[in-house]
């Protein structure tokens, strides 16, 4: 994993940026952030419809398979990290 998809944050969280298809509003934006805000330890999720891209800040390093399931339930793809 490449240092730009995922930096420790100074209080000793995770910050992971992933790339996800689909989104192309900000309800595409809101409806992605709230499902990955719902995931144990996230503590912050910023989602960037334009440049197709979710920033997830976590207390420890978040299981891949869990973040693919809450983009997907949002409706949108999960295609990899940034």
């Amino acid at each position: 994993m490449s240092a730009e998809a995922r930096t420790e944050t100074a209080t000793g969280g995770v910050t992971t940026t992933y790339r996800v298809t689909g989104m192309t509003c900000g309800h595409c934006e809101k409806a992605v952030s709230e499902e990955l805000s719902a995931l144990d330890g996230v503590s912050s999720v910023k989602a960037e419809a334009a440049a197709g891209l979710v920033t997830v800040t976590s207390a420890a390093a978040l299981d891949e398979e869990a973040v693919r399931a809450a983009v997907d339930e949002a409706g949108y793809e999960l295609t990899g990290r940034a």
